[in-house]
């Protein structure tokens, strides 16, 4: 089983993603994507959403894949 975590911020900026990056790699997500929402005025991004990963803990990895092979 997978975990995800999505981080939204408004202040798109180098050195913002850079933290947000950083801080939630160092608690054990896996950086994954990053998605930006443009305006139309601007080429500017207005928001940028952050995608993480990690396994999930709570399930055995045996247990989670005879499950998924069941479906």
């Amino acid at each position: 089983m997978v975990q995800y975590k999505v981080v939204e911020t408004s202040v798109v900026t180098d050195e913002a993603l850079e933290e947000i990056l950083n801080a939630w790699v160092s608690r054990g997500w896996q950086f994954d994507g990053v998605q930006f929402a443009m305006r139309e005025a601007s080429k500017r991004p207005a928001m940028a959403f952050v995608f993480f990963t990690r396994p999930d803990e709570d399930v055995p990895l045996a247990q989670s894949s005879s499950s998924s092979s069941s479906r």
